[in-house]
């Protein structure tokens, strides 16, 4: 395959598996050979095996991190902090983008950033939407409930009232407290239906200074 074709074909992606290429009559050990040939000389970027993105100056579309996340580890949704600062929830920049998943965690260090899965239970993978990131490029996000209920669920301590004060939740008419609750309910953990119940009398104290 030609340079030329293959930006023809992909050139609007902004992250690919290399699946997309070997599909139909390919020689599948020629277009390996091909793919490492480019990222030698700087037209792509492995972010780790099977899967790339187009280097600089030859992409079209910055990839969007979220995307990225989703893309290098099936199974997973972008949540924690991550999230929290999507939705406007905490006043903090979260640089390594975080996400959940029913697999391993690991931490993966690719040439766009920093990628950290945390595990969670199989049962547990619910409360996430696919939404757009940026233009033409959509991701799996955790919804404002399921992002904090997923930091309470991982992080020790974390249902407490001083703990969850220190996250600074600002914009919280973005979040649902019935919704809150539900999700918390769904889990059966006792941990995130107490913590729940805290953040819902944090959010009712706002609205009623706001008031």
């Amino acid at each position: 395959m030609k340079w030329r074709d293959f930006l023809a074909s992909l050139g609007e992606e902004p992250v690919f598996s290399a699946s997309l290429l070997k599909a139909g009559d390919v020689d599948k050990r020629e277009l390996s050979v091909q793919l490492s040939r480019w990222v030698r000389s700087g037209r792509l970027v492995q972010l780790r095996r099977g899967i790339y993105a187009i280097a600089m100056p030859y992409q079209k579309i910055q990839p969007h991190p979220f995307l990225v996340a989703n893309t290098l580890r099936k199974n997973s949704y972008v949540s924690l902090q991550s999230a929290l600062a999507f939705h406007g929830l905490i006043p903090e920049y979260a640089p390594v983008c975080t996400s959940v998943t029913t697999g391993r965690s690991e931490q993966l260090e690719t040439a766009l950033g920093t990628f950290t899965y945390r595990r969670i239970k199989p049962d547990y993978l619910f409360g996430f939407r696919q939404q757009e990131v940026a233009p033409k490029q959509q991701a799996f996000v955790a919804v404002p409930e399921k992002a904090l209920l997923d930091l309470v669920y991982l992080t020790p301590g974390a249902d407490t009232d001083s703990y969850l004060r220190e996250l600074r939740l600002q914009h919280t008419d973005a979040l649902d407290g019935e919704t809150l609750e539900k999700l918390a309910d769904r889990t059966c953990k006792p941990k995130l239906r107490f913590a729940a119940k805290i953040i819902r009398q944090i959010i009712d104290s706002e609205e009623i200074d706001s008031a």
